[in-house]
């Protein structure tokens, strides 16, 4: 049970975090939230791109990383946020 409520904690922690990256560059309005299950069905299609945007010791402390993540420090979101095709559905998360 201890585990589900860090889970759901996390899952909560993640939306909140990106909607503020996102807030920050002026793009959140434009911005799609999904929920989890919604991210677990687009897993894995070849359109979709899924960004760990954590900062690095966050990211580096974590024992939860989405397999087959990009790392992408939020930091240098003008360095990478244009590198990625634009036909691809880029998925936020940090936590």
């Amino acid at each position: 049970m201890e585990l589900l409520r860090k889970k759901t904690f996390l899952t909560a922690l993640i939306f909140a975090a990106v909607f503020t990256l996102l807030a920050s560059t002026g793009i959140a309005a434009n911005a799609n939230k999904i929920t989890k299950e919604e991210l677990k069905k687009i897993m894995g299609e070849d359109t979709v791109l899924i960004l760990d945007v954590r900062a690095g010791r966050d990211w580096g402390s974590s024992e939860f990383k989405i397999k087959g993540a990009h790392r992408a420090a939020p930091k240098d979101f003008n360095l990478w946020s244009n590198k990625y095709p634009k036909d691809k559905t880029l998925v936020l998360y940090c936590a």
